[in-house]
């Protein structure tokens, strides 16, 4: 039997949702490969993986029809605390932003946000995750994900731009999910992924002492940052703040149609 190709995201956040396939706590016929967000969800599009954690602005660019792994999601209801917009001007100054192309969607986010909410248009460039760099050519740098949580403590003034949607919307922001081709998995496939997920979210003293092995914070910190500032269901409340992203990004021209979504 051909294993299923996943691609998984690299970063600490979706570990809950992996830990359970990595450490073989039950039994599945996936093989799991790591990239961040943008690649993954390429892998798909090229057809190199069968199915991926992809962020949800891909899912609405998407040619081909995904379909979405029902009650999983990476989402936050408030302060994200690995998603800042880190700035060395006043906001309403911002002329120009660094911006990490590692996820799409927090691109997207930065367009939304300051838009919306702060009426500005900046302009974009793309530059490696190097906080110091990013802010000596720009007025303000976005970082995401594992080098995000590595920068909570630096003096400059940020934006979380978890906190900073869902106070523009008053629902929870999906940043990304399982999908695929609605042929690439099968039933049971979607439910392993489920209880994987149960498990993982069981197991998150054990996910932060061994991340924090290799990195500078403590166990504590990235325990305190997988319990209360990331959610993993995919519920309605998920949905509705995921159509209300999908619905701005429609109305500054960073998607062509708000997306149905399907799922397996």
């Amino acid at each position: 039997m051909s294993l299923t190709r996943l691609n998984a995201v690299s970063y600490l956040n979706t570990k809950p949702l992996v830990y359970a396939c990595e450490e073989h706590l039950l039994v599945h016929n996936f093989q799991l490969i790591y990239d961040v967000p943008s690649i993954c969800a390429q892998q798909i599009k090229k057809g190199n993986a069968d199915a991926g954690v992809i962020p949800s602005i891909e899912y609405a660019r998407s040619d081909a029809p995904y379909a979405i792994v029902p009650d999983i999601a990476i989402a936050s209801n408030g302060p994200v605390n690995s998603i800042f917009l880190f700035h060395t001007v006043p906001v309403e100054h911002i002329k120009t932003v660094a911006l990490d192309t590692s996820s799409r969607t927090s691109v997207a986010l930065t367009h939304i946000i300051l838009r919306e909410k702060y009426h500005l248009r900046f302009t974009p460039i793309d530059h490696p995750p190097v906080l110091d760099r990013m802010l000596s050519i720009a007025d303000a740098a976005l970082v995401i994900g594992d080098p995000a949580l590595e920068c909570t403590d630096r003096p400059e003034p940020h934006l979380d731009l978890g906190e900073e949607l869902t106070d523009m919307t008053g629902l929870p922001f999906v940043y990304a999910f399982w999908a695929g081709h609605h042929n690439r998995l099968d039933a049971s496939d979607v439910h392993i992924l489920i209880e994987a997920k149960k498990i993982g979210l069981t197991a998150l003293t054990d996910i932060a002492a061994v991340y924090a092995r290799t990195h500078r914070g403590s166990s504590t910190f990235y325990e305190a940052y997988l319990r209360d500032h990331l959610q993993y269901a995919f519920g309605l409340e998920e949905q509705k703040g995921l159509k209300a992203f999908y619905e701005r990004a429609y109305q500054y021209d960073l998607i062509d149609a708000v997306p149905e979504l399907h799922f397996f």
